[in-house]
């Protein structure tokens, strides 16, 4: 009985993605220490020696020599065929969630997502750091699937359209700055910041959340540009008062829950995308620019959430929309602070990098999110 498409899209799917597990393996290495990921070809990290075509077959070669280079003897870490086989394992489980009869393009935007969401957690784990090279032009990537997300089924599994994806990209980035300016605000015990970054920083996030609330997310997103462009013609921070731009948010928020203004639904909305577009460009600047080397001296104003956590909730509201991206964003919360309340407990150090959390909300979310979101409205119509 010959194969159906689907099922062999499964398997294929699987090939493919222990191939792509392989040079998922290059960017986990090299991206952290600024080497090309092209040059030079692979080779061992201990002796140099290039490594032949027998040496990269995804986890068979790791297995046959036992974990140790053939040239040096040297260990060769289990990451390897780990990173190999779950990425062979996510693409052969995206194709049998999404079958390739019903999502076309999309499942190979999906297994796109899983590849980033992998290599972005490990190196968030060893390094606590978000390459901006993967996670902005994993942004523009996932904004671009809507468009094919709207020509095939995928709207049917929960994959947003074009519109969908944006208001996703702009929401999640918008409500974890937000979450990082409240929170570094309680970390600052209620002072300004001392060490706002020119041309561009948190302030003018600030800024555009309070003006988006009642003006409309365009508007917060002017202000806040019109406010860097005034650094830039002073050459120096123009300092914005946060702690009044930031409570003045609430109280806007409070003020819509009596009916003034826009209302609260279409406030909190414009205030997170506003927040979010004003973030994300942000982003886009900080990456054009020289990397600085920082001095383990130097003064930092507290930190709640690193705004490398900032872009990836863009990246996973793009490719998954608002609610994949609120459903991520609970599921990480949930399960750091289960984590976080077990190493507490057992007294170990208790610092978890966010990205693995989230990637993990994204994969629940394609597995049981339509039922979670379900649940929930459940819930609510019981109130």
């Amino acid at each position: 009985m010959p194969m159906s498409t689907d099922t062999l899209i499964v398997v294929l799917g699987a090939l493919l993605g222990a191939l792509i597990g392989s040079f998922s393996n290059v960017l986990i290495h090299r991206l952290p220490r600024r080497e090309s990921v092209a040059f030079p070809p692979s080779h061992c990290p201990n002796c140099q020696h290039r490594l032949s075509a027998l040496d990269l077959i995804p986890l068979f070669s790791w297995a046959g020599l036992r974990g140790r280079c053939r040239y040096c003897g040297a260990r060769i870490s289990a990451r390897y065929p780990l990173v190999e086989l779950l990425t062979a394992l996510g693409y052969a489980l995206l194709a049998v969630l999404l079958p390739w009869s019903a999502a076309g393009a999309s499942l190979l935007g999906l297994w796109a997502m899983f590849t980033l969401l992998l290599v972005i957690s490990f190196i968030d784990a060893e390094t606590r750091t978000i390459p901006d090279a993967l996670v902005l032009p994993g942004l523009a990537l996932g904004l671009l699937l809507g468009f094919a997300n709207e020509r095939t089924g995928a709207l049917i599994a929960g994959l947003p359209g074009v519109q969908g994806a944006l208001a996703g990209a702009l929401l999640g980035a918008g409500l974890i700055a937000l979450i990082a300016l409240y929170g570094e605000l309680v970390l600052r015990r209620f002072r300004e910041r001392r060490f706002p970054e020119f041309p561009v920083s948190y302030q003018q996030v600030a800024l555009a959340a309070l003006v988006g609330a009642w003006l409309g997310v365009v508007w917060g997103v002017v202000l806040g540009l019109f406010s860097v462009a005034l650094n830039v013609f002073a050459r120096r921070v123009v300092r914005l008062p946060e702690i009044l731009l930031l409570l003045g948010l609430l109280v806007s928020i409070v003020l819509g829950v009596s009916g003034t203004g826009p209302g609260v639904i279409d406030m909190t909305q414009n205030a997170l995308a506003a927040a979010g577009g004003m973030s994300l460009l942000a982003a886009l600047y900080w990456w054009t620019q020289p990397d600085e080397i920082e001095s383990e001296d130097q003064d930092y104003d507290p930190v709640a959430m690193g705004f490398g956590d900032v872009k990836l909730m863009g990246l996973l509201g793009a490719f998954m929309g608002v609610t994949g991206a609120l459903v991520s964003l609970g599921v990480a919360i949930l399960v750091g602070a289960l984590v976080g309340v077990v190493t507490l407990s057992l007294r170990r150090e208790n610092k978890l990098p966010f990205a693995p959390l989230l990637a993990l909300g994204a994969l629940v979310h394609l597995l049981y999110g339509a039922q979670i979101v379900q649940a929930f409205q459940a819930l609510y119509a019981l109130d």
